[in-house]
């Protein structure tokens, strides 16, 4: 009679008994991927916040652009007397003058006042070039057509010279001339603090039908 044995357990049986592993393998791997994903994340934030630094660093040290050097500013400027002539003036229009001079401003702008050379109680300069002040002169003919222009209450009328504009008052009892270079730009922006000086110190005068518009 044939002897029966008992078989072992075959290697088929295997893999049915090992499949319950699976699924904790992959949520070993699925958890390994999310701490691997949780710690590069803020590395990468780390490098981009640091590029960002970075960049706004290099924003910050670039050197802002130097303005340009205006007719005003550039340097050194010359502080020695200025060169005026200095006719002799009747009584009255000397009176008037040395009125008017004693009221100038320290400045036109920002050009300082400088000393003159002749009649400092008729005449005054600003800056280098000079912007120069001469009370007493004549008053220039002025047609009908011809341009005037008012700035604070004061009537000027204009004449043009190769390297200056020539402003002179028109509408006062002794009339008074601004010399302004042609570097200054626009002469008519010099006038206004020698206007207000003007206004408080010169009489009125009779004035061309042009200024009184």
């Amino acid at each position: 009679m044939d002897k029966i044995t008992d078989s072992p357990v075959t290697d088929s049986a295997q893999p049915d008994e090992a499949a319950p592993e699976r699924p904790a393998r992959d949520r070993t791997t699925r958890g390994a991927a999310l701490v691997a994903t949780l710690v590069a994340l803020p590395i990468t934030v780390l490098v981009g916040g640091l590029a960002f630094v970075q960049l706004s660093s290099n924003e910050r040290a670039e050197p802002a652009a130097t303005p340009s050097a205006t007719v005003t500013t550039a340097g050194p400027r010359s502080t020695a007397p200025v060169e005026m002539t200095a006719p002799v003036l009747a009584e009255r229009p000397a009176t008037v003058c040395r009125a008017l001079l004693s009221q100038l401003p320290a400045t036109v702008n920002d050009l300082p006042q400088r000393p003159v050379t002749a009649g400092p109680e008729q005449n005054a300069a600003y800056g280098d070039p000079a912007v120069t002040v001469a009370c007493g002169g004549a008053e220039p003919a002025v047609g009908e057509t011809d341009d005037v222009w008012t700035v604070n209450g004061v009537c000027w009328y204009a004449t043009e010279q190769a390297d200056a504009t020539v402003l002179t008052t028109l509408d006062r009892e002794t009339a008074v001339t601004v010399r302004v270079p042609r570097s200054y730009g626009q002469a008519l922006q010099w006038v206004p603090p020698v206007s207000d000086t003007i206004v408080a110190t010169v009489p009125s005068g009779a004035a061309p039908s042009g200024c009184q518009g």
